[in-house]
């Protein structure tokens, strides 16, 4: 494998009227593939465990409140908006996906957010502009709900920036893959990373410095909890941090997840992803005892600091490179295995000296990955309020484990939900097994359980289920 062998995807790239900046990034991650760099393990022996970190909390009861809100008014907004949500089935944006209903009307993820920004907007008189990064698959269906949201208005601040594609590469070759039977599938995204090759491509932060912008917070779409707030604006200002990641406190569910350390040599904070951790150092690094914080990929970065980054390096930020095994059709396990190389956005927290890290409650990390995730959303733990907040007691919530036969599909979920989906207010854990339909009214209690009774069954209107199921209805 060599220059001629990357050629061939470079010339695809051409082909398809890709950008040098784009062909030159894909060159940097497929050279680290190709020299095995890709996801270099960062061993437990080397770093030490993020500790004593200001907490949102805190700074909320001591920081100026008009201080705050003139960073605020120097914010704007970037939402990650690319996901097409095939882990769920669907074909078009996630972020068209309904949540819950507000006074009657449904509610998608991105009505959601565009209510929490005019809310901003109006409440706290601030611009607060917002830029979708789009793929060329969500492009239309978001341009379509922004020019049907008659009070959103944008004129000076591009409203969206459209990601990279890059070639998937086969295995064993590293040539790109062909498939006649749907082309698309030859192309991927080359990870959250992507966003600051491609708002260096866009221009837009030379758009934002001429509206006075000097800070930018990034944040994914299917995470409603990363809503506009002064306070964390005003924090990352007084901090004078270049770049500043959202942190929260690890649970058993958060174990796996990728977590901010500090290397014990430079002092520098470091995003590790478990690809990154070596067998023998899994047991610690799923320590959340030892390792407290979890990555939310929600950052703030200066706007200044990100432009002067960018041009050192034409762009293609030097980001650890994640090697992901799949095949060409993900629906398709015995097609051709190819290798997605991608980069992780809040991995470049180790390119700034002056990184920091900020503990945010769980109200901020609400993110939907699966109908597991969207069960809750659309329960009775939740309240959207008028300022689009999803809002709910104490955000610890019950662990969710649906069939994936009968409720992974949206299509399927939906089905088994005909009217809602049921209470989960006293509910510790939820368990269903085998095809269940819903009733009106259903509430879940404890440890909830369905089995599988191997057949379609039924959960009558307002019934009670519990660790023995649907509660009997006849007396003792």
């Amino acid at each position: 494998m060599g220059d001629a062998v990357f050629e061939q995807s470079a010339a695809k790239m051409r082909e398809r009227e890709m950008s040098e900046v784009a062909i030159s990034q894909f060159e940097r991650l497929y050279e680290a593939w190709q020299l095995d760099e890709s996801g270099d393990a960062i061993s437990e022996h080397n770093v030490k465990p993020l500790t004593n970190i200001p907490s949102v909390r805190d700074v909320h009861e001591s920081i100026d409140a008009d201080k705050a809100l003139e960073a605020f008014s120097k914010t704007a907004f970037l939402k990650l908006n690319g996901g097409l949500g095939t882990s769920m089935g669907l074909e078009g944006a996630k972020s068209m996906l309904p949540v819950r209903r507000h006074k009657a009307r449904q509610m998608k993820f991105l009505d959601i957010i565009l209510g929490q920004v005019l809310t901003a907007r109006k409440r706290l008189e601030v611009p607060l502009p917002i830029t979708f990064m789009n793929s060329f698959r969500t492009s239309a269906d978001t341009n379509r709900v922004l020019k049907k949201t008659t009070a959103f208005e944008q004129y000076k601040v591009p409203v969206e920036i459209i990601q990279h594609v890059e070639p998937k590469i086969l295995a064993d070759s590293g040539e790109p893959v062909k498939y006649p039977e749907n082309s698309e599938l030859e192309w991927c995204p080359p990870g959250h990373g992507d966003v600051f090759s491609t708002i260096h491509e866009s221009g837009l932060l030379d758009k934002l410095q001429e509206q006075g912008i000097e800070y930018l917070f990034i944040s994914n779409s299917d995470n409603l909890g990363a809503r506009p707030s002064r306070t964390l604006a005003g924090h990352f200002a007084e901090s004078g941090s270049s770049f500043m990641v959202e942190v929260a406190k690890r649970t058993n569910a958060d174990r796996k997840g990728g977590h901010i350390v500090v290397d014990k040599a430079t002092g520098q904070l470091l995003l590790r992803e478990m690809s990154q951790v070596r067998s023998e150092d899994k047991r610690a690094a799923t320590n959340i005892k030892k390792h407290p914080y979890f990555n939310t990929n929600s950052i703030w970065v200066r706007v200044d600091a990100l432009k002067q980054k960018l041009e050192e390096f034409d762009g293609v930020l030097p980001l650890p490179v994640i090697c992901n095994e799949k095949t060409v059709d993900p629906s398709d396990s015995k097609s051709a295995k190819v290798i997605q190389l991608e980069t992780a956005m809040g991995s470049a927290i180790n390119l700034f000296e002056d990184a920091t890290c900020i503990e945010v409650d769980r109200m901020r990390f609400l993110p939907v990955k699966t109908t597991d995730d969207l069960l809750i959303m659309r329960s009775d733990r939740f309240h959207l309020t008028d300022s689009f907040e999803m809002e709910d007691g104490n955000y610890i919530f019950p662990n969710v484990e649906l069939d994936e036969r009968y409720y992974k599909n949206i299509n399927d979920f939906n089905e088994r939900f005909p009217y809602s989906v049921p209470s989960l207010a006293a509910a510790n854990s939820v368990t269903i097994k085998g095809d269940w339909t819903f009733g009106q009214n259903v509430s879940m209690f404890g440890d909830a359980v369905l089995e599988d009774l191997g057949h379609p069954s039924y959960v009558p209107n307002g019934e009670f289920v519990g660790p023995q199921g649907v509660e009997p209805d006849e007396w003792l």
